[in-house]
């Protein structure tokens, strides 16, 4: 009978967690290049004498790999990525790999995205360009030109598939390992002049709320159910007075 208990209560906690990767990817729904959190379940089979009870973990967040949508905005300085390839910007957690293509021309010269970190080109060093030279054109591989010069090449970055992410701020992701160069510009490269929208699916996510808050109520009855045949129990097998 307590197993029961446990069982509703670790469901609740695997539903909550689920509960609060969700409320995660509606809020940013409207962010550039933002890769949706989800959560992988299992269960834990604990046995006791010749039963076998199934508990359910909190469940392991991971990234989604999924693309976004890309947006038209004709903005030279908007990116969006081709394939599986991602930037890389310096933060104070150290590199920063994103899909975010929002960039800007900070007052340095500094090429920088929209919150204020340094692109990075192929060796890790920061880009410069001249912003009185006019919108520079950028190639699928990269290669920064203005007025016909070129001037530097944004780095492309892969991710090995079973690389360990962890996420950055909002659209940025923290890999420690896995990282490559794109070799590769026919199946990764930039599109200038368009974003990366969210790979969230607002109607999938609204579905998953309401799935999981029904879920979540009947484990909660579950367990006070429970509850309530434990008290009976002791009641009635109590000693009588």
């Amino acid at each position: 009978m307590q197993a029961a208990l446990y069982v509703g209560l670790s469901a609740q906690v695997a539903l909550e967690r689920r509960l609060n990767t969700i409320a995660q990817n509606v809020a940013n729904m409207s962010t550039a290049g933002y890769r949706a959190d989800e959560v992988k379940f299992e269960t834990v089979l604990s046995r006791t004498a010749r039963d076998s009870v199934a508990f359910a973990t909190s469940g392991e967040n991971f990234i989604s790999r999924r693309a976004g949508g890309i947006t038209k905005t004709d903005n030279p300085l908007d990116l969006a990525i081709d394939g599986e390839a991602w930037f890389a910007i310096t933060t104070p957690a150290g590199i920063v790999h994103s899909r975010d293509g929002r960039l800007q021309i900070g007052n340095d010269g500094m090429l920088r995205t929209v919150t204020g970190y340094p692109v990075l080109d192929v060796a890790g060093a920061p880009i410069m360009i001249e912003a009185d030279a006019g919108p520079p054109t950028i190639g699928r591989d990269g290669t920064l030109s203005q007025n016909g010069q070129q001037i530097g090449a944004i780095g492309l970055f892969t991710i090995a598939p079973g690389a360990d992410l962890e996420r950055f701020e909002a659209s940025g992701i923290i890999a420690r390992t896995g990282v490559a160069p794109v070799q590769d510009f026919v199946a990764h490269g930039v599109v200038q002049g368009y974003v990366e929208e969210s790979n969230v699916n607002p109607i999938m996510e609204m579905t998953k709320l309401i799935a999981v808050s029904r879920a979540f109520d009947n484990a909660s009855t579950a367990v006070n159910d429970g509850e309530s045949s434990l008290r009976e129990a002791i009641r009635s097998l109590g000693p009588s007075t």
